[in-house]
């Protein structure tokens, strides 16, 4: 662990230190914002049998969403005359810095890793439910009635959703018998949660899209009905703000699955153990994340009301009775 390595070492050196490396991180987020982006639309254009990014950055436009954040910071930043601008400055940053914040405590390999915090899981969807303070500042402050309804709804749908995500992992909890994420990972040694918590796995999965509000459950920025929604007063890059945290919390939310359910960086057979544990991580990251994408090209949106009513009336009841079978089958069996 990082921290363990610098356990001995003055304040003042360990915040330098503390400090080069979230800037590196950041570097490094930003850089898998940058090409998951450009990933995503080169695989919805294949699904969809389109043509995709191809012109900047060579055959397989790589340079495109560059040049596309590039076009974003040279904008112009207009912020309404009637908005409250204190809050409507202030919203993206409270919206982004959650996202970046997550990603401190979730374990890449064995010795990688910011904060290796006891409660490392509970410290994740405690400072992930913050951003939705962000998402209904931004909407409320610009002023603008679909800014509005865009922000109740984001507001309605993430405080629904996440009550099922976290009760999907209740399952994963009693069978570790920790919320450290480290720990986690080491109780699927001889087995990864996803084979044992199938259902908890399916739940978590439907619920953090929800939560990402990606497609089918957009419904917070869905520009058929919102023109945006919560963002739509926003330009440059104040907008870029909302959309960064998006992408983050798609990595942060990819890299959670990857540890809770896909034995973060242990091999799936131990003959195949010689393989760094850093890249059987990338190999599961990256599944996850085609998932996520796939799910997109694939499913049309929910109406509103059908999306409450699946976190209610569905998702709440199968996390509640995974709940009851996992402590019955531990009792039982373990």
């Amino acid at each position: 662990m990082i921290q363990d390595m610098l356990q001995s070492s003055p304040g003042w050196f360990n915040f330098i230190v503390f400090f080069i490396l979230g800037v590196i991180l950041l570097l490094i987020v930003l850089g898998f914002v940058t090409y998951a982006i450009l990933a995503e639309r080169k695989v919805m254009g294949f699904m969809q049998l389109r043509v995709g990014p191809n012109q900047v950055g060579g055959r397989w436009g790589l340079l495109q969403t560059v040049a596309d954040v590039l076009k974003l910071l040279l904008k112009e930043d207009i912020i309404p005359k009637l908005a409250d601008k204190p809050l409507f400055i202030l919203a993206p940053v409270i919206a982004f810095a959650p996202s970046f914040m997550v990603l401190a405590t979730i374990p890449f390999t064995d010795k990688f890793q910011f904060a290796d915090i006891g409660v490392g899981l509970l410290y994740y969807v405690a400072i992930s439910g913050m951003t939705v303070f962000g998402v209904l500042l931004g909407g409320w402050a610009s002023n603008n009635k679909y800014s509005l309804l865009g922000g109740a709804r984001a507001t309605a749908q993430m405080i629904s959703y996440e009550i099922p995500l976290v009760m999907s992992v209740l399952g994963v909890i009693l069978l570790s018998g920790s919320l450290n994420l480290n720990h986690i990972v080491e109780a699927q040694r001889h087995g990864w949660f996803i084979l044992l918590q199938p259902i908890g796995f399916i739940v978590f999965l439907i619920a953090s899209v929800a939560e990402l509000s990606r497609t089918p459950f957009d419904l917070p920025e869905s520009e058929s009905e919102l023109v945006a929604g919560y963002h739509t007063e926003y330009t440059g890059f104040r907008w870029a703000f909302f959309m960064l945290a998006e992408y983050v919390y798609l990595f942060a939310m990819s890299a959670l699955i990857t540890v809770l359910f896909l034995g973060g960086w242990m091999a799936p057979f131990g003959f195949l153990a010689f393989i760094p544990g850093s890249v059987w991580f990338a190999l599961k990251f990256c599944l996850v994340l085609f998932i996520y994408i796939w799910f997109r090209v694939t499913f049309p949106r929910m109406r509103a009301d059908k999306l409450m009513e699946f976190a209610w009336k569905v998702l709440l009841p199968i996390a509640l009775g995974n709940i009851f079978l996992t402590a019955l089958i531990k009792s039982l069996f373990f």
